[in-house]
């Protein structure tokens, strides 16, 4: 392992710590009117979630946004969830977040985000209802948040490898096989680079393992958990890259022969736009998922810009062309129809019904959720899931 990786993980661990405290450091209450604005905002987000129209013209909730209050928006792109509790935490230039469930809890618990005064936000009564109490953002009634998109992780796979057969299980890229194009699978696939990944191993030992007993991936016991990480280190040799950043990971499918993975919806829609042969599909065993939440920072430097952006957040047309690109589902479901690049079946294709179906991203707990035992806690997974994976 290099250095350089071992500092990160120090430093991530400790940010963890801090941010998984007994202690409620969360701020008083939130903001009571909004002012004038401040002329900027700046948000962590998830490639392909603040679209300007550089990409693509088609795409582009910014512009309008910018016009039509003054407030310049700013971007920085991060590739993991605890990527993004780590800026968040460590600087107060941002003002708002979107973050997944695996991080929402730990920003509150840290004091890193402060409670939303939902009466500000007028669209905060078209989210979707399953949404707006949503456990991974609103603690003790209070929602430190407001609900962006959501979404299924897929299996991306490589078309003219798999033809008109395309892969039915994570099997194929946790064990070693042969493929419809006659070769193995060895050093073709990749797997994501963060902790939350031991959940995506967890959930295939759910259907191939039942006698250990897994009922939810991100609660795992001891020998759950153990099974969970050599079932990693098996996947290892089968990996060429675990992969982080969206753009790379295109690449190696692009140019690196990967052929399957898991990924994002964003990526098999971009991809698809640039020539990339590429499909995708939520497999037998079930998908681990992700509802990003719109968080903001406790020390927003532009406040009033912020809640501006929290309203825009929600609208319709913002919310059907994020979902079109990105591959999403909407929470404030008027996107699903009407909208032109989403169009009026969109919202099923991208998954509405499998909202029950989906295992969501959350920060494992020692206490198991308050559901009684004892389960490895986050900061295990940290430090394993380095372990399993190296410097790769």
């Amino acid at each position: 392992m290099t250095k350089r990786r071992l500092l990160a993980l120090g430093m991530l661990v400790a940010l963890i710590a801090a941010s998984c405290s007994d202690d409620d450091a969360t701020t008083g209450g939130p903001i009571a009117e909004i002012g004038d604005g401040e002329g900027a905002v700046s948000i962590i987000a998830w490639a392909g979630y603040i679209e300007d129209g550089s990409t693509d013209p088609l795409y582009d909730w910014v512009t309008e946004f910018e016009s039509s209050t003054g407030c310049q928006v700013t971007v920085k792109t991060a590739a993991t969830s605890d990527e993004m509790v780590a800026l968040m935490q460590g600087s107060n230039d941002y003002d708002l977040v979107t973050a997944s469930g695996d991080a929402s809890l730990r920003l509150i618990a840290g004091g890193t985000v402060q409670e939303v005064n939902t009466d500000l936000v007028p669209s905060w009564s078209k989210v979707d209802e399953r949404l707006q109490d949503a456990p991974w953002f609103t603690v003790d009634g209070k929602h430190y948040g407001v609900p962006y998109q959501w979404g299924s992780n897929v299996l991306m796979y490589n078309t003219d490898v798999f033809g008109d057969t395309p892969p039915t299980s994570w099997s194929v890229v946790f064990e070693e096989q042969t493929l419809p194009d006659g070769a193995s699978n060895q050093g073709r696939v990749s797997a994501y680079d963060g902790p939350i990944y031991i959940a995506d191993a967890a959930l295939y030992l759910m259907a191939h393992q039942p006698e250990l007993g897994i009922t939810d991936p991100y609660a795992l016991n001891r020998e759950q958990f153990d099974a969970s990480l050599e079932l990693m280190r098996t996947q290892r040799d089968l990996v060429f890259r675990y992969w982080h950043d969206a753009f790379v990971q295109l690449d190696d499918f692009a140019n690196e022969g990967v052929v399957a993975s898991s990924s994002w919806p964003f990526q098999v829609n971009y991809g698809s736009f640039t020539g990339i042969p590429l499909g995708s599909v939520v497999p037998e065993e079930g998908a681990t998922g992700w509802a990003d939440t719109t968080m903001m920072h406790a020390n927003a430097p532009h406040p009033n810009c912020a809640y501006e952006w929290l309203e825009w957040s929600l609208n319709p047309k913002l919310q059907g062309d994020l979902a079109a690109w990105f591959g999403s589902v909407p929470t404030n479901l008027e996107a699903c129809s009407g909208n032109e690049l989403l169009t009026d079946e969109g919202c099923e294709t991208n998954g509405l019904g499998n909202f029950d179906l989906i295992h969501f991203w959350k920060t494992p707990q020692a206490d198991c959720f308050g559901t009684g035992g004892e389960c490895v806690p986050y900061h295990e997974w940290v430090t394993a899931s380095v372990a399993v994976i190296g410097g790769r």
